[in-house]
């Protein structure tokens, strides 16, 4: 199997992971980001032969068109989209100002919408694609970062609104919802509490975080064949916190669960 496999944010934690399975299942990776230098980092330890460099800021639709268009000039149509960029600013409500509220939906809602749409034409003229979109747990219910929390619920929407609109021409469209995953990202807050993935452990049934590679295991299964019939689905990968709230459920049955 050797698809042209679009990843974007894949200068991150979990992007390079994307990136490494990718590769590893046969695919040729474009791999998309502003971090010039991260993605080249990736491209000498995975290859310039699988893996190209699209060096583009998302939320500039007409400046990814025109990095995407010179890679794909030379591999052909990208056939599967992991769309994995994002951010996260405010913490809170009160704490999140007007500028902080758009930048998360730039990046994380239209920046998107921005590369889907790029990909679009070239899937349709093929017949067939595979879109996968990276949200967060934090689109299901409310868990702090409000503005990311209210872009990713937007995705899951979006998200069906393609495969219900897309499915005609053979395009499936997904998307991964983790919770919490080890990441560089955390490190602030480990720095400003050490035990903070001890003390999250008691909300997670599986007692136990998703790794970057979890995600990437999700993506590729639902980029495979094996997953012909699965779109418009939002899928947790999540050790199990959104089955359900073991720690309220002990109060309210005061029984060790």
């Amino acid at each position: 199997m050797s698809r042209i496999t679009l990843i974007t944010g894949a200068a991150g934690g979990i992007g390079k992971s994307l990136c490494r399975h990718f590769v590893a299942a046969g695919d040729t990776v474009l791999a998309q980001d502003r971090d010039a230098a991260g993605v080249q980092a990736l491209v000498d330890e995975l290859g310039a032969a699988r893996c190209l460099p699209v060096i583009a800021d998302l939320t500039d639709g007409a400046d990814l068109r025109q990095a995407l268009a010179a890679v794909t000039r030379q591999t052909g149509p990208v056939e599967v989209l992991v769309a994995n960029a994002g951010t996260a600013e405010g913490l809170t409500l009160e704490t999140t100002t007007g500028d902080a509220w758009r930048r998360d939906m730039d990046i994380n809602l239209n920046g998107t919408f921005e590369t889907v749409t790029a990909v679009l034409p070239g899937m349709k003229a093929m017949g067939r694609g595979r879109l996968i979109l990276i949200g967060s747990v934090n689109g299901m219910t409310a868990l702090g970062h409000p503005a990311y929390s209210a872009a990713k619920a937007g995705l899951i929407s979006y998200t069906k609104a393609l495969a219900m609109e897309y499915g005609k021409y053979g395009i499936r469209a997904n998307i991964i919802c983790p919770g919490t995953v080890k990441t560089p990202a955390w490190q602030a807050r480990v720095d400003k509490n050490p035990h903070v993935f001890d003390d999250l452990k008691k909300w997670y049934p599986l007692q136990d975080f998703a790794s970057p590679e979890d995600i990437a295991a999700a993506a590729g299964f639902l980029a495979s064949d094996a997953a012909r019939m699965i779109t418009g689905v939002a899928l947790p990968v999540d050790g199990g916190l959104m089955a359900g709230n073991r720690v309220m459920a002990e109060e309210l049955t005061l029984e060790a669960i």
